[in-house]
């Protein structure tokens, strides 16, 4: 494993003045010691084409190659009709192709999410959630951030001013660490 601890983060955004993207970069100032949390933004990454796979675009290039050098990912997710926003679904796409050579395999991942509505992207992290299983992903399970009425809780220069989200979030990324080192853990005494 990686010292420290390289946790990979992408939001599911792609508006700059996202409540997502916010959070990613408040998550940025809330991981624990001893880990990090490098951004990948999803600007460039193009609609899935079964066609390219075998000759992906440098944007998807490299967006498996940072999955591949991290330890663990975090997918901040907006929650778009119900569901997985189109680029952070066709980003999970390209990085699992072609099939035999997906990135996510095997990797611990978390989820939070930010909504201006009243549920907080549950209905997005539940479909993400469904997606992993397929990946082979391993998902953390609680602490489920869901952060919603988003406009309460940001201030207009995007930062995240309510304290029991940002305790959520600093919660999140201490049992995302604890996660992955129990996964290294597991994988050290398979290969031993």
């Amino acid at each position: 494993m990686n010292n420290p601890l390289t946790i990979l983060g992408i939001a599911g955004s792609l508006r700059k003045g996202s409540y997502n993207r916010a959070a990613l970069r408040t998550a940025q100032q809330l991981v624990p010691d001893g880990a990090r949390i490098e951004a990948f933004d999803l600007d460039g990454i193009p609609g899935f084409n079964q066609d390219e796979e075998a000759h992906p675009p440098a944007k998807v290039t490299q967006l498996k190659a940072r999955i591949r050098a991290a330890d663990a990912v975090l997918l901040v997710t907006p929650e778009y009709n119900y569901s997985i926003p189109g680029v952070l679904k066709n980003a999970i796409d390209w990085a699992s192709r072609p099939y035999g050579d997906s990135a996510w395999d095997g990797k611990p991942v978390a989820i939070m999410g930010v909504s201006v509505g009243f549920a907080g992207t549950a209905r997005a992290q539940y479909h993400l959630r469904q997606v992993f299983v397929f990946l082979n992903m391993f998902p953390l399970n609680q602490p489920e951030v869901m952060i919603a009425n988003a406009a309460e809780r940001f201030d207009a220069q995007g930062n995240l001013t309510d304290e029991n989200s940002k305790k959520l979030i600093r919660r999140l990324l201490e049992a995302l660490v604890r996660w992955t080192q129990h996964h290294e853990r597991g994988r050290q005494a398979a290969s031993a």
